[in-house]
């Protein structure tokens, strides 16, 4: 089934959408230009929306905005915005009156024509899903990024052909309830995260597992040897196990010892790389990396493979480096949303930063990178929602000395700049928060952004 013949087939059903943002914009577009009766719901106002409401109300739109755009969702089809999940009481509704509740990304897997590789995780799932584009398009394949990263996808469906990849990195809200069944997928490990959304944590955990569940023999998971969660995983899974390891050897995946990185596919062992070759530093890069190797093995030679480590330079906010000034490197690491996150940047540093964190609170626990912050941490400046937290966190380590430096500040700008000013010659200036953005930005990419600004206008 095509597109056209998806959006043929809803013409005279209510439709509702939920969210006028990335996601789903598109997609209110392609519904409006094909004449369907949409209704675009949003807690902002009209103002709020600005030209969004302005073209999309020429187009034929109607809406139902500000704090009550939840109520009274009476539609035949609703398409959920990520962010609100699926157990949400007013989608229960919907169902209990005999609706659909669905969403962009579940309907492009429907659609999609071509091979699909998809990847989730609480960290790294943004860059090993680059990676494993990059590795994709070094081969010579047509790819299509997208999901949580990229794109939305759906609208592009009719331009892709059996032979193309999609590539998506899919978030736990994306993924919960969702059908969908991808030709691999990856998880790149699970740790805490989101808990302010899930019923708990046990929900998240079993939210990840929706991106394998439809899967069979004839297609494969990828997981994290060391991870606690990978035999929960794989017990549930009917699909052909790859794992990727940095402590032991392997009879089917990648793993590395000290010096390189081998593939090792029904027992025959072969050497992709050295591990020295990876341009991106830490540890977690390493896993990314191998993470990225299994899901491709059989696609993507081992050239291919080194060529594509020697020289990508990594996605934008992820340590990356914006600036020296004065002998003093400025790097955002803006993407560091939870505590592991911003652990395994720190962990990748040869120097001891002085560290920007705190954001907005996701209700999840900062006892270990309390602990990370004490022994790898210069000094901390604090800001945003949790900043009191996290310096509880650091009091309570065994680590903490009364000495450590600490400031909790309440604007950001001003944060940067007192962080900027006490560095010298030889410091790092990481901004690497822990913590979503959304008590004072719209996502991590605005936050890092603006992270950037400040600095080039030091």
């Amino acid at each position: 089934m095509t597109l056209y013949d998806y959006i043929e087939g809803i013409k005279n059903k209510r439709i509702g959408v939920i969210g006028v943002g990335v996601s789903n914009t598109p997609l209110i577009e392609k519904l409006l230009e094909r004449g369907c009766n949409v209704t675009a719901c949003d807690k902002r106002t009209s103002e709020q929306l600005g030209e969004d409401y302005t073209r999309l109300s020429e187009m034929g739109a109607k809406f139902n905005l500000g704090g009550d755009y939840l109520e009274n969702l009476d539609f035949d089809i609703v398409f959920r915005t990520p962010g609100l999940m699926p157990f949400d009481p007013h989608l229960e509704a919907v169902k209990a009156r005999g609706g659909i509740v669905t969403s962009e990304m579940e309907v492009f897997f429907s659609l999609c024509p071509c091979r699909i590789i998809s990847v989730t995780g609480s960290d790294g799932k943004t860059t090993t899903t680059t990676i494993i584009s990059e590795l994709l398009k070094a081969q010579g394949y047509t790819v299509h990024l997208g999901g949580n990263i990229g794109r939305p996808l759906l609208c592009d469906v009719d331009n892709m052909t059996k032979d193309d990849f999609a590539v998506l990195e899919l978030s736990s809200f994306q993924l919960h309830s969702m059908s969908c069944k991808p030709d691999v997928a990856v998880i790149t490990n699970i740790s805490p995260n989101h808990l302010d959304k899930h019923k708990d944590y046990q929900d998240y955990i079993d939210a990840k597992s929706f991106i394998f569940l439809a899967q069979d023999a004839e297609n494969r998971l990828v997981l994290n040897h060391e991870n606690e969660f990978s035999a929960y995983y794989r017990e549930k899974a009917k699909s052909e196990i790859a794992y990727f390891s940095r402590i032991c050897e392997l009879a089917n995946g990648v793993y590395s010892d000290d010096k390189y990185i081998y593939r090792v596919n029904k027992g025959v062992k072969s050497v992709v790389m050295a591990i020295e070759d990876i341009k991106l530093p830490g540890t977690h890069n390493l896993e990314n990396y191998m993470a990225a190797f299994a899901a491709t093995d059989g696609l993507v030679g081992d050239s291919v493979c080194v060529d594509v480590a020697r020289s990508f330079n990594g996605v934008e906010h992820r340590l990356e480096r914006v600036r020296e000034l004065n002998g003093v490197v400025y790097i955002n690491d803006s993407i560091g949303t939870s505590p592991s996150r911003t652990a395994a940047g720190l962990h990748a540093l040869k120097t001891k930063p002085i560290l920007i964190a705190g954001g907005y609170d996701k209700h999840i626990p900062f006892d270990s990178l309390g602990d990370e912050i004490c022994l790898n941490v210069k000094k901390l400046y604090l800001t945003g929602a949790t900043a009191e937290k996290i310096s509880s966190a650091v009091k309570a380590s065994k680590y903490y000395s009364e000495d450590f430096p600490m400031i909790i500040m309440d604007d950001f700008k001003k944060t940067v700049l007192a962080a900027s000013e006490a560095a010298e010659a030889g410091d790092i200036v990481l901004l690497s928060p822990a913590c979503a953005a959304f008590d004072k930005f719209k996502n991590f990419m605005e936050r890092g952004k603006y992270f950037k600004q400040i600095v080039m206008e030091l």
